[in-house]
């Protein structure tokens, strides 16, 4: 006789199966599969590349100096080919939107709104850079995409503030269901594992914050054609990678 087929509600397997989705492998497919997890570690190579060239640890006049800067480009290059559409993301992303107040919806169309149309405008650098459309129209594109950027962060910075004082708000409530749980000798497993949840959100938004900033620096820069203040190559090359690093954990841990 063959041997028996296990229970759907036999915990063994469920307990396997949960392992198996938890594997690193299984976990890192998933997180390749997504347009973003590529294009995050295409970000954190080119700005990593970059910080290399800024630091003058290798000199120009070496080979692997010239492939360095050959290989930057061509990844620049590939990231925007990588955007093609996202605005449709932020397109769902505005008209879907929670808004409490007419000026959270203000600052949703600035956040969103400003970062679609970069994505937009970035489709057509691409053609610029790809060599379809004529280059001469590249360095205009660049500096719109670039001021459109800069406005989609400002915006996002402060919807995101928002929502950093709506979950103290919600810790306050969850805290005060202990105190009084605590006081009653009641258990209150559910309020400190809610408690937890909002603790990861807050860091995950002030991550978000600090990302957005980073980001902004490299559009400002961008906006004043990388002259002036702030505009060091090894910092914006820094703000570049730290951004990188950022999105890449957030969206490790969304998979």
């Amino acid at each position: 006789m063959g041997s028996k087929a296990p229970s759907l509600q036999d915990p063994k397997t469920d307990a396997a199966r949960a392992t198996k989705e938890r594997d690193f492998l299984n976990h890192l497919e998933a997180y390749l599969a997504k347009r973003d997890g590529v294009d995050k570690l295409l970000k954190i190579c080119r700005y990593a590349s970059k910080i290399a060239l800024a630091s003058s640890v290798l000199p120009e006049t070496l080979p692997l100096s010239r492939r360095l800067k050959s290989f930057e480009s061509s990844v620049g290059v590939t990231r925007k080919a990588f955007r093609l559409g996202k605005f449709v993301q932020d397109l769902n992303a505005l008209r879907n939107a929670s808004v409490d107040s007419n000026q959270e919806l203000f600052l949703s169309i600035i956040a969103y709104g400003g970062e679609g149309l970069y994505y937009f405008i970035e489709q057509f650098v691409w053609l610029a850079k790809a060599g379809l459309i004529d280059s001469r129209h590249s360095s205009s594109l660049q500096k719109i995409s670039a001021c459109t950027e800069f406005i989609g962060y400002f915006g996002s910075v402060a919807l995101k503030i928002m929502d950093l004082k709506k979950i103290a708000e919600e810790e306050a409530r969850v805290k005060s269901r202990i105190e009084i749980a605590t006081l009653r000798s009641e258990g209150c497993n559910k309020e400190a594992l809610e408690m937890r949840k909002l603790e990861l959100k807050r860091l995950m938004k002030k991550l978000s914050i600090v990302q957005d900033f980073a980001d902004g620096l490299m559009a400002l820069a961008d906006t004043r054609d990388g002259k002036g203040a702030l505009t060091n190559p090894l910092l914006l090359a820094s703000a570049g990678l730290l951004s990188a690093l950022i999105s890449t954990h957030k969206n490790w841990l969304s998979c």
